[in-house]
């Protein structure tokens, strides 16, 4: 079932559970998803784009409850983590920082990596590959420990 059926199956779900927040959520997703197949002239989108969309839906959401939290709006930080906590079951499972670790010590013996003037090869080898499965912020950090 691809990721616009899900959707739409979830979407009808939540109207007749009159789930307002989950509505919202999946609204904001196929719109994105729509205006994304609009700008490539596409009708339909690969999974990877698919997954592009939910990882910078996701992304967004968790910058601004950094925001929100510093700011000190705690009724919109409940609202985001709701909205994030709907978001990530659409996304592929996470891969554990063991096995993102081992991905990225494999990644910098593939690419020959040796010093941080590698950092930019390790990380466009490495970010294909982990995809919508873990945040770009730790994958950093990570080729950052094993090219020091």
């Amino acid at each position: 079932m691809s990721l616009l059926e899900q959707l739409n199956t979830d979407m009808k779900k939540a109207m007749k559970s009159k789930d307002k927040e989950t509505l919202s959520v999946i609204r904001m997703v196929k719109a994105s998803l729509q205006n994304e197949s609009i700008k490539l002239g596409k009708s339909e989108l690969s999974l990877d784009e698919e997954l592009t969309i939910l990882s910078r839906e996701l992304k967004q959401r968790k910058d601004s409850l950094q925001e929100f939290r510093s700011a000190g709006r705690e009724d919109l930080v409940e609202k985001l983590n709701v909205e994030i906590k709907i978001l990530q079951e659409y996304m592929p499972a996470q891969l554990t920082e063991d096995e993102l670790e081992a991905v990225v010590q494999e990644t910098v013996e593939e690419v020959g990596a040796s010093s941080k003037k590698d950092m930019g090869k390790v990380m466009s080898a490495i970010m294909p590959k982990v995809k919508g499965k873990a945040d770009g912020a730790l994958v950093n950090r990570l080729v950052q420990k094993h090219l020091n």
